[in-house]
């Protein structure tokens, strides 16, 4: 027997509505008789399908308020029967059930009602049974029925019935696996929220490491990988305006307040944030001009980015900041001319740093596993610096400071070159360091920016003499870099014949 099976009849039932249209459309282009029932029977009416009510099949209504639905042994017959199995076939007949080849299913949103604040009862109310039920039963199943456990998963059935509705066993089977993973965070979070335990991790419980409440996000990284946010947003940074933090716009976000962490108690600062990186960076006596010189690092990359302040944002930098298409704006505060300006892009992000400290830990998954470690929290004071060339720019302290600030927030490998409080350009995420710094030549030099008289920062130690051979070259006079290469000697050397100063930390600081 064939693995293929062809969709002739689907159960639609969904908490949100969303999306369904195409798919309702390529549903009624392929004859698929539709079941459905409440307020997604009449969704799928106002979109012009005929769908035979639930009740019809039962001789039941929904009852107890729509608790009970589709809790019936003729719906969850239709969806279980083997269609190899004479006896399952004769038993469809005997007892007049449907057979169901796809079933979509939208939960509940538990989580999102959670995070919203909600009362208990609303919450409790917001726990699906039927439709986890209808996800495990067709999951089970998957040899014979298509299983669409959330919306996440539309584009995935768009595709198949575009092809005229005909799967594989084994594309069966990986939405059955979908399905599960589904419902096992489901249940997780309702276990979570009824219980209130948190998970420790043995001896780094003095992190408190825990998990806190979860909402979903549109998608993760990209669209087709499902996504979400665990924690309270709103004790690090007020909402104001815009549209909700997307995955990526929240990666951004933390990479940009954990940067602008150094400049806190600094003159006005405004950073530029893209993947991550600090596109444009300065330090300047007026908050405009710092957003002007950091934006002139890197005008081409701004687009589309993040942008952070480290003070009150005035009407006179929102003006300048109101020009430039960006995802985020975040500031300690916005005057209320400011916020006027700003929020006139209806979906740009407004947010608010509120006090309160970053964690102290940082968690990734690997492998099978998860990494915790403590948050980078060192910043070496020039006082602790070595200078261990015959060179010394003491006049290069405030750039070298600068520039090892951004480095510890690039990814590595990488150099920054800073002048004069500014953020010149630099190399970011390249494989050798070497490549970094003819990365960060090529794009100063690509904006118009003179390196003559510039510092440079490396997140850690030279390997080779390249490095400062070939910052020198470009008119680089100071570096900064941790120290500790077997070849440390070479490089000091290579600065002192070519006049450069060079001063070492003993930290490292790579971000991978």
């Amino acid at each position: 027997m064939s693995d293929s099976r062809q969709i002739k009849s689907a159960l639609i039932s969904v908490f949100h509505k969303d999306g369904l249209e195409p798919i309702v459309d390529e549903l009624k282009r392929l004859g698929v008789t539709l079941y459905s029932t409440g307020g997604t029977q009449t969704a799928l009416e106002e979109m012009g399908a005929e769908v035979v009510p639930v009740e019809s099949i039962t001789d039941y209504p929904s009852i107890l308020g729509g608790r009970v639905k589709t809790l019936h042994p003729k719906v969850f017959g239709g969806i279980l029967n083997r269609r190899s199995h004479e006896g399952d076939q004769a038993q469809l007949v005997e007892f007049d059930l449907p057979s169901i080849d796809l079933v979509v299913v939208d939960l509940y949103p538990f989580e999102a009602t959670v995070a919203s604040g909600a009362s208990e009862e609303d919450i409790v109310e917001k726990i699906d049974i039927g439709g986890i039920a209808l996800i495990r039963g067709a999951a089970k199943n998957f040899n014979d029925v298509v299983i669409v456990p959330s919306m996440e998963d539309y584009g995935t059935l768009l595709d198949i019935l575009r092809r005229d509705g005909v799967t594989s066993l084994e594309e069966r089977k990986s939405l059955a696996a979908r399905g599960f993973r589904v419902s096992s965070h489901y249940d997780t979070m309702i276990h979570a929220h009824l219980s209130g335990e948190s998970l420790d991790r043995g001896d780094v419980s003095t992190l408190n490491l825990s998990v806190p409440e979860s909402r979903a996000l549109r998608y993760g990284e990209n669209p087709h990988q499902a996504g979400h946010y665990f924690g309270n947003l709103d004790g690090l940074l007020k909402p104001l305006h815009g549209k909700a933090l997307s995955y990526n716009n929240l990666l951004d976000v933390d990479a940009a307040v954990q940067l602008m962490e150094e400049f806190v108690d600094d003159e006005p600062t405004f950073a530029i944030l893209k993947h991550n990186n600090a596109c444009g960076c300065a330090t300047r006596p007026t908050l405009a001009q710092a957003y002007t010189d950091a934006l002139a690092g890197d005008p081409t990359s701004a687009f589309g980015g993040v942008l952070i302040a480290n003070r009150r944002m005035d009407s006179e930098t929102a003006k300048l900041v109101h020009e430039l298409f960006c995802e985020v704006v975040i500031a300690p505060g916005f005057e209320a001319d400011a916020l006027e300006v700003l929020s006139q892009k209806k979906n740009r992000i407004l947010l608010e740093r509120q006090p309160g400290a970053l964690p102290a830990a940082t968690v990734r998954s690997a492998l099978n596993g998860y990494l915790v470690q403590e948050r980078d929290m060192a910043m070496e004071d020039p006082k602790s610096w070595s200078c261990t060339t015959e060179v010394s720019r003491p006049e290069c302290a405030s750039d070298l400071t600068f520039a090892l600030k951004l480095v510890k927030h690039t990814k590595s490998n990488t150099v920054v070159f800073a002048k004069h409080g500014q953020l010149l350009a630099s190399g970011t995420g390249q494989t050798s360091r070497v490549d970094a710094l003819k990365q960060a030549v090529d794009k100063a030099r690509a904006f118009g920016f003179d390196l003559r008289g510039s510092s440079m920062a490396s997140d850690a130690f030279f390997p080779f003499p390249d490095c400062v051979e070939l910052a020198a070259d470009a008119g680089v006079v100071a570096v900064i870099q941790p120290g500790g290469s077997i070849n440390d000697a070479k490089s000091i050397e290579a600065c002192n014949q070519r006049g450069l100063a060079m001063y070492t930390t003993g930290v490292r600081h790579f971000r991978h």
